[in-house]
């Protein structure tokens, strides 16, 4: 890979990046919001069986593609978390 990030979306091969793990991402702009409305909102029932709380940072992922808000929101958010925790290079290190 080219690109040094660990989490990315890959456009030109149509792949969602997650570290060492690549899914397939869909080609149409609403098929994506679909996917990541649907991420965000079963994550927010992440207290049940099956579902989980990691699935809000992964369609929050897929909708900054499409989204212009969400974008500055996830990338604001990544460089509040820079300056909070400057020790944390990956997650849990």
């Amino acid at each position: 890979m080219d690109n040094p990030r660990k989490y990315r979306i890959d456009a030109e091969r149509g792949k969602l990046v997650l570290g060492r793990f690549e899914m397939p991402f869909p080609r149409s702009p609403i098929a994506r919001i679909v996917i990541g409305s649907l991420l965000v909102f079963f994550g927010c029932l992440g207290f049940l069986p099956i579902l989980g709380f990691w699935m809000i940072p992964l369609g929050l992922l897929v909708l900054s593609h499409d989204i212009s808000a969400v974008r500055r929101w996830r990338r604001k958010m990544g460089i509040w978390w820079r300056k909070r925790f400057p020790q944390v290079n990956r997650a849990g290190r």
